[in-house]
């Protein structure tokens, strides 16, 4: 395991916050989280690892762009002794996350609150177990596809984080983004597609819970949603 951060590959990755950070207005409850608790469960600056993050030398598990937190609290509290990593640039779902760790006495969390490229950057090659992105923005538009997250310079990073084995989830409903990563994906040489037939990608997995995102995308659009996972060689 290299100690040394790797940098992205594309140094146009660096900076990836695009649009507004925060939605509506947060009531006197949520600034409370974001001022007092946030604090105490934040991803500190510097280089990271397991032991500056939980005091011991723990699997580690990274969710991009976590939305309200569900997913990353529901992983956290099926995995007790992994710890996680959540990172989220919008307050609101920073709120959502830290709504969960707090109700659910979650103590194997951090968030960080910014860019997810950022954090991981500045963990060891080789030492994540897993990363998950799931349902980021497609940016449909074919002038803004550089702003995917599924594109060479995240997903080298992403790769040089793993541990040799570790998964690489992905999840989307949008049909845009769906063959834009897998077009992305079928050109590496270093993970490894785990679908063998049809449903092995269009079925949820039982351990990859369903958000209240994805169920609007099923009952309220009527999309499909479409379930990747890649093992890194």
């Amino acid at each position: 395991m290299s100690s040394s951060p790797t940098p992205p590959s594309d140094p146009t990755t660096l900076n990836r916050l695009y649009g507004r950070a925060k939605g509506h207005k947060l009531r006197a409850g949520q600034q409370a989280l974001v001022d007092d608790f946030l604090p105490q469960v934040a991803v500190p600056e510097g280089p990271l690892d397991a032991r500056t993050l939980f005091g011991d030398d723990r699997p580690l598990e990274f969710e991009i762009g976590f939305g309200a937190g569900e997913h990353l609290a529901y992983q956290a509290g099926l995995h007790p002794d992994h710890g996680f990593i959540g990172c989220e640039p919008f307050v609101n779902g920073v709120v959502g996350a830290l709504m969960h760790i707090r109700d659910e006495g979650l103590s194997n969390v951090r968030i960080h609150m910014g860019d997810a490229l950022d954090a991981l950057s500045r963990l060891p090659d080789g030492s994540l177990d897993r990363v998950y992105l799931l349902h980021p923005d497609p940016w449909p538009k074919a002038r803004h596809a550089k702003r995917r997250m599924m594109n060479p310079g995240p997903l080298d990073m992403i790769a040089a984080k793993l541990k040799p084995g570790g998964e690489f989830r992905f999840g989307t409903d949008h049909p845009i983004y769906c063959r834009w990563a897998m077009m992305q994906m079928d050109k590496r040489r270093d993970f490894i597609w785990q679908a063998k037939n049809a449903q092995d990608f269009l079925v949820r997995p039982d351990d990859w819970p369903q958000t209240r995102y994805e169920r609007k995308a099923r009952t309220v659009f009527g999309h499909d949603v479409w379930y990747f996972r890649y093992i890194r060689v």
